[in-house]
């Protein structure tokens, strides 16, 4: 019989995730239950409202707000899912729409102001571009995973449950959109619909080499009670998932498993520019950056009513000076 600790898991069907799925790496004394067929929105309101599971890849703003109210959650710094962000505005080309510069003043949906794709959008235009999220009319189409209280002067319409922001994008009752997915009538070729930024690649690139951020968006929340009863399990997961991630990269440098000509050439381009690990764990000085913006962003948004330092956020994973990297008889 098994002396472990069971835990349930819900992340999403990632390849750096892979290994641990396929049972490849294993979490030092635990035996987890890994649940992968969900949404990223679906598996953030679980575990944040319903809290179904021991532990989960969880918005990072959804954390912050959560970290912010007192709810029993802690994190431990595994970043699963990052994303540059500049792709993702949408406009309706009907509307004369041609720069940053021209959605002061417009009518612009959101699925929920905390999904965090959107919190990264929100700060990116009023930081990078000038347009201040106050001179907007914001349209939500979902609750938060986490209720806050928005300043009394903010402008939010909560659209009905019959209501779908890229619906109303297409046929011209919103200016813009701000999704963390392609949508569908962009997808689906609709010509009233259009990116915000035509080559958005070349400006994320451009962000990049500015900022030094390469976006997180998502981290691994842990019920705080567990954390507090277990605390070595913090340290075992965080080993996991990073033992988890080199596996994964070093299979995927093989351009034979994926069905992509230029493949390889995409795999140098990110590593020249990146860096050898874009993906990687822990509170380094690039991460450190990454979540201060995100932190600042969600402040001055009103989403968070503080401002906690990274460290005051995360779970201690340090196993000591020298300690916990090689392990010597």
């Amino acid at each position: 019989m098994s002396k472990n600790l069971p835990l349930s898991l819900a992340v999403g069907d990632y390849e750096i995730v892979r290994p641990l799925m396929d049972g490849s790496v294993k979490a030092e004394g635990i035996d987890l239950t890994i649940l992968t067929k969900m949404d990223s929105a679906t598996r953030h309101w679980r575990f944040l409202r319903g809290r179904e599971f021991d532990a989960a890849e969880v918005s990072g703003s959804g954390y912050l707000a959560a970290h912010d109210n007192g709810l029993p959650f802690r994190a431990i710094p595994v970043f699963l899912h990052r994303r540059f962000r500049h792709g993702f505005i949408f406009i309706n080309t009907g509307k004369d729409i041609k720069k940053p510069g021209d959605l002061i003043g417009k009518r612009i949906g959101v699925k929920t102001l905390m999904t965090t794709a959107v919190l990264w959008m929100r700060g990116l235009l009023e930081h990078e571009y000038g347009v201040s999220g106050a001179s907007i009319e914001w349209f939500a189409e979902s609750e938060n995973d986490v209720d806050v209280k928005m300043p009394a002067d903010f402008r939010l319409t909560q659209l009905k449950d019959n209501q779908s922001v890229e619906t109303m994008l297409a046929e011209g009752e919103l200016d813009a959109v701000l999704h963390a997915d392609l949508i569908k009538p962009f997808v689906a070729g609709d010509p009233r619909v259009a990116r915000l930024f035509a080559d958005s690649k070349t400006e994320e690139m451009a962000y990049f080499k500015k900022t030094g951020i390469f976006p997180i968006m998502h981290v691994l929340g842990i019920k705080q009670e567990l954390a507090e009863k277990h605390p070595w399990i913090a340290v075992s997961l965080q080993k996991a998932f990073d033992e988890a991630k080199t596996i994964a990269m070093k299979r995927l440098q093989n351009p034979r498993i994926v069905p992509l000509a230029w493949y390889r050439d995409a795999w140098e381009e990110q590593e020249k520019l990146l860096g050898a690990d874009p993906w990687e764990f822990g509170l380094t000085p690039a991460n450190r950056k990454n979540l201060e913006a995100l932190i600042g962003y969600s402040h001055e948004q009103g989403l968070i009513r503080k401002k906690p330092t990274p460290d005051e956020l995360f779970l201690n994973v340090s196993q000591g000076s020298k300690r916990g990297v090689e392990y010597r008889i």
